[in-house]
């Protein structure tokens, strides 16, 4: 039977880690359990990691720990007899993401003897129903992005709509005990049982931004998840390993992550806002928070994630130690960009559809002119990409690039220097390069309505 929805006094959230697969330890899980969770709530993917996973409708995660995690979660959620929830499905959150996990959970059940419902809830859109959309005016840009153009639309190879909590309280009044969804917001999958349970939206969003990550929120985030425990008035939160902890610091500084604004947070159906909350220490362990409120939306409004082949990438990466051009790194940089392009012309012809990344690691990769450490380094080591319409041509174009990247003198120098590649061959190919291309909203009259919610077997509605 789906969980009752009628008022109770508090209700358990259990989020054994920010990611699944990313791991965490049994124990954890265990404890967890005995802090009776009404839920146990993990996110399966980001946009963190780049758009390829969006592009290429592949996950970040290896299928071993994603089973590994769902199968500690599968039976832990079975003998308390909770729901089980896991948004973003594959990484991106695409409906073969959706179904490689739901894969995964099938076998896991098959061989634990378990019998569980699940519901799988697909989050990508096609692009001629989000035209019709475009056409109506019922889709917005967010900054910095401009207005959005149909060709955008047909050029994505994939697109998700970022589902709240809704379609996750829909699929589990429905009966569904494990709700395995495409992409969604990190705080929809844990705020949408409090909330389903007359849960206030403050504490329950805020609360949900919290564990969202996991142990991201305490002194230890590598020790495991941690419990948030969601009343009428608040919520209290605590690490699940007995030996972490969560201090007001630890706990309110989790707001600055991955936000615009460390107090207003906006989701689907409105906005968060923390500016007037509380942290106060319970003990050594436990923080309790208080204060926190939710604006409804005057438009309820679905998030848009698209990406697109960019062409097709080589890239090869070899090591300089010469202390003479590791001291003029720069002007060695410039210059092997400008003889490499003159030797592609040479070779392959005039072409002005590639391009050439060339980033220098020990010296600025990372900050670039941002870097206030000017000293020269020991060593640096050279990143050649090359992006072209073609694996082919960014494969040549980086084999152009190989005697340089390995001998390549400044002028002035009376000798060859000789420099190491990391591989043999220098070039690896990529594949398909991809760019996030849409950063939109579609206003929508139901917050469901863009979802598409399968149940494995027939349930009764409640």
């Amino acid at each position: 039977m789906p969980p009752s929805t009628e008022a109770v006094a508090r209700v358990g959230i259990l989020t054994p880690s920010g990611m699944l697969g990313a791991g965490f330890a049994p124990e954890t899980v265990e404890r967890g359990l005995t802090l009776g969770p009404d839920v146990i709530a993990i996110d399966g993917g980001s946009t963190d990691s780049g758009p390829h996973y969006l592009g290429s409708g592949v996950a970040k995660t290896t299928a071993a720990a994603v089973s590994r995690d769902l199968r500690i979660l599968l039976k832990a959620a079975a003998t308390a007899n909770i729901p089980l929830i896991v948004g973003s499905c594959g990484t991106s959150g695409t409906d073969s993401g959706v179904d490689w996990v739901a894969g995964i959970a099938e076998q896991i059940m098959a061989e634990e003897g378990l019998d569980l419902r699940i519901a799988r809830i697909y989050s990508e859109q096609e692009a001629g129903f989000l035209k019709e959309e475009l056409d109506a005016g019922r889709i917005h840009p967010l900054a910095p992005h401009g207005p959005l153009r149909p060709e955008t639309l047909d050029s994505c190879t994939h697109i998700v709509g970022m589902m709240g909590h809704e379609p996750f309280v829909e699929a589990i009044r429905a009966g569904a005990q494990v709700v395995l969804a495409g992409r969604a917001t990190d705080t929809a999958l844990a705020a949408a049982v409090p909330l389903m349970l007359g849960m206030p939206a403050g504490p329950s969003w805020h609360a949900a931004k919290i564990v969202e990550c996991g142990g991201q929120c305490t002194t230890n985030p590598r020790a495991g998840g941690v419990f948030a425990t969601v009343d009428q008035n608040g919520f209290t939160i605590e690490p699940l390993d007995a030996d972490n902890v969560c201090t007001p610091t630890s706990v309110a500084a989790h707001m600055l992550y991955e936000t615009a604004d460390p107090y207003r947070m906006r989701e689907p159906a409105g906005t968060l806002d923390v500016s007037d909350a509380t942290y106060t220490a319970l003990d050594e362990r436990r923080v309790r928070v208080e204060g926190s409120r939710f604006e409804p939306a005057e438009q309820y409004t679905v998030k848009l994630e698209g990406a697109r082949v960019t062409g097709y990438e080589t890239v090869s990466f070899s090591a300089i130690r010469d202390p003479y051009i590791v001291s003029h790194i720069d002007r060695w940089a410039a210059l092997l960009r400008t003889v490499l392009t003159e030797r592609v012309t040479q070779t392959l012809g005039p072409a002005d559809d590639y391009t050439l990344d060339i980033r220098l690691y020990g010296h600025n990769a990372v900050l670039e002119d941002l870097d206030p450490d000017s000293s020269a380094p020991r060593e640096v080591g050279v990143m050649l990409l090359v992006n072209a319409p073609s694996q082919a041509t960014a494969t040549a174009i980086a084999k152009v690039a190989n005697p340089l990247m390995l001998h390549l003198p400044l002028p002035e120098m009376e000798y060859l220097p000789s420099f190491a590649f990391a591989t043999s061959p220098a070039e690896t190919e990529r594949g398909a390069a991809y760019e996030f291309v849409l950063n939109h909203v579609v206003d929508v009259d139901s917050a469901t309505g863009m979802f598409r919610t399968h149940h494995s077997r027939e349930v009764s509605h409640v």
